[in-house]
């Protein structure tokens, strides 16, 4: 093998640096855990076993254990399994851990029985960005999206897809029943052979259908009128694909300007209509920060939550979904009429005035509504109305919605802006995760989890943005 890079030979002797630390380079973004880590207070931010019990087998410090997670997780590793043969060989850990090699059971139940801590953590990260000034522009895009969870599609019920299961499991028995009348036909030893094969197919489409049964007692009693099985609080949403998936909705608040993720929350709702003000309110406590400006897209148009944000001092920017039944038949929109704040009136397109008649609560809200005298003589009424007279209807707080509209009318880029900015946090953590996305069960450990995965974010963005250098000294300041 002339002429090729030539290894060492395994049998010869060789003289290795004596120390550790000695192969861990200077600007290893591992030196960053291990100072951010250290400069924490375990025990304030919720951590359990800071203090040694008095008797019985030492226990891991949660310091070890953090670091080492933080690590997997930097390094798309979330496995505990994984990480226990990580920290076997890998020089990085050896260095980081102190040679120590937790077992895989420590590390799971570390993750389990201290979500509360690393969420913490996770919020420590944010207040040392804005410590160093990275959230300067107050601006942040709001968003959801559906990661996978630990349960199955098949292992999710809803009504439709258990009358559908058990729809399709009567016509294999039916089929199994012509089958046995076919079979007796058939010579003797063929006869038995096909009978007792068919008969042991129905026993156990029998016991799926008794499985069934007793789902859709259990379906019944579920308010949320879904099951999953495997993870219970998991459920079944819709995604861009025709099946969709069974998992969560994660929201998020993005910063603008350089895309680190101010908030999350885990959520098992498949709607963002309710979202907007939780998230953007979060959001404003984490930037301390008044007049903050939240971007979201249609699917958080709800003119409770945009009320919430103004009597929050939150600027709302959502873009309102087309759903004029009206416009889509070709007549006048509520958008073609005009109101006028100081008579209290609407002006139609034809010039008439709509006044007010009457205010009802519709589902907690309540509900101005309008119509005019003219309609009946009115020359473009066929494009206006199809019944007698035309009425619209205006919540107490409109002005509000009309108010935010003005705003988006000036600023067209703005959902641009929320594109580029919330979609790309999105994108790099579910190519981290890869196929499977969370590893964990239930809101509380999915959410530690998830965590995790924005703690890691964070940290190399922010080493994207100030450097190595600038981070370490921050951590250590």
């Amino acid at each position: 093998m002339t002429r090729f890079v030539q290894g060492k030979n395994r049998s010869q002797a060789a003289l290795l640096p004596v120390l550790l630390d000695d192969y861990v380079g200077e600007d290893n973004p591992v030196r960053i855990v291990d100072a951010f880590v250290e400069q924490l207070d375990l025990r304030g931010l919720g951590f359990a076993g800071v203090d040694p019990k008095a008797t019985g087998r030492p226990s891991y410090h949660p310091a070890i254990l953090l670091k080492l997670y933080i690590y997997g997780y930097l390094n798309r590793t979330p496995s505990s399994r994984r990480l226990e043969r990580e920290a076997l060989h890998s020089i990085e850990l050896m260095w980081l851990l102190g040679r120590l090699a937790p077992d895989f059971k420590t590390l799971a139940d570390f993750r389990r029985d201290n979500g509360t801590g690393i969420c913490n953590v996770c919020k420590q990260f944010v207040v040392l960005c804005w410590e160093l000034k990275l959230f300067t522009h107050a601006v942040v895009a709001i968003d959801g999206s559906k990661f996978k969870a630990v349960n199955a599609h098949d292992r999710n019920f809803t009504r439709g897809k258990l009358e559908k299961r058990m729809q399709e499991i009567d016509h294999c028995i039916a089929r199994y029943l012509s089958a046995l009348e076919t079979a007796d036909r058939q010579p003797s030893e063929i006869a038995e052979a096909r009978t007792t094969r068919i008969q042991q197919k129905m026993a156990t489409l029998k016991k799926s259908m008794e499985r069934l049964q007793q789902i859709q007692a259990q379906l019944e009693q579920e308010p949320s009128a879904q099951i999953s099985l495997t993870d219970p609080d998991s459920r079944a949403m819709a995604t861009s694909t025709n099946r969709g998936l069974v998992g969560y909705n994660v929201q998020t608040a993005v910063d603008t300007r350089h895309h680190l993720i101010v908030t999350h929350e885990v959520t098992n709702s498949g709607s963002d209509r309710s979202q907007l003000a939780k998230m953007a309110i979060q959001a404003q406590s984490a930037l301390d920060v008044l007049g903050m400006q939240a971007i979201a897209d249609r699917g958080y148009f709800k003119g409770e939550e945009i009320q919430k944000c103004e009597e929050a001092g939150i600027t709302a920017l959502v873009s309102k979904p087309m759903t004029s039944g009206a416009k889509a038949e070709g007549r006048f929109d509520k958008e073609d009429f005009v109101f006028d704040p100081v008579a209290g009136e609407y002006v139609c397109p034809a010039g008439s005035r709509l006044k007010w008649r009457f205010a009802r609560i519709k589902s907690g809200l309540q509900i101005n509504r309008y119509w005019g005298s003219d309609c009946p003589r009115c020359p473009i009424k066929e494009k206006c109305t199809p019944s007698d007279y035309r009425r619209v209807n205006r919540w107490e707080h409109e002005a509000t919605l009309e108010a935010m509209q003005r705003r988006l009318d000036i600023q067209p880029g703005a959902m641009k802006l929320r594109r580029q900015t919330v979609e790309h946090p999105f994108g790099t953590l579910k190519d981290w995760m890869g196929a499977t996305h969370f590893l964990t069960r239930t809101p509380e450990h999915v959410s530690t989890e998830m965590s995790l995965h924005v703690l890691a974010y964070n940290l190399k963005r922010v080493m994207k943005i100030i450097g190595f250098a600038g981070l370490m000294a921050a951590v250590k300041a």
